[in-house]
């Protein structure tokens, strides 16, 4: 019926710790102020570490510059392209002066719509050649009927 001493002794033990931790918690729990700093101190920690992180250091910035360098001499064609693209979609997106405006107005209405009707004679031409060849591939589909499952 009794328990052996060692057995309570255990249980009391067992007991203490979890009242010291129960204890411990809301001691925490009551330290508004504490944890107000330590919820502080960890999002400083997380910002700093962030920022360091996304910086790179120099050595990666030298390597970048050797990689771009040895693109280029590969490559000036497509650097060269590539720089146009850019300088154009620049140009585009930065508003136009009142003397652009004045001295190439006219012009540069009649370049906007020359793109325009090639963009659209073009688009129209792909779209019709498309339309034609998913015809006709459909047509052959339905004269020799399903593929054969060993075939796909």
């Amino acid at each position: 019926m009794g328990k052996e001493p060692s057995e309570i002794r255990a249980e009391i033990e067992h007991t203490r710790t979890e009242m010291g931790d129960t204890v411990e918690a809301l001691g925490y729990k009551a330290d508004v102020k504490g944890r107000a700093k330590d919820n502080l101190a960890d999002k400083r920690d997380r910002l700093k570490e962030r920022i360091t992180g996304s910086s790179p250091d120099s050595d990666e910035v030298k390597e970048g510059a050797k990689r771009a360098v040895g693109v280029a001499q590969e490559n000036p064609l497509g650097l060269a392209i590539g720089s146009l693209a850019v300088g154009f979609v620049a140009g585009m997106l930065v508003p136009s002066t009142r003397v652009e405006n004045e001295k190439l107005g006219p012009m540069a209405d009649q370049v906007k719509e020359n793109v325009k009707e090639t963009v659209q004679e073009r688009g129209g031409e792909q779209a019709e050649q498309l339309r034609e060849s998913t015809r006709s591939k459909a047509g052959q589909a339905t004269e020799t009927g399903p593929e054969p499952a060993a075939r796909r």
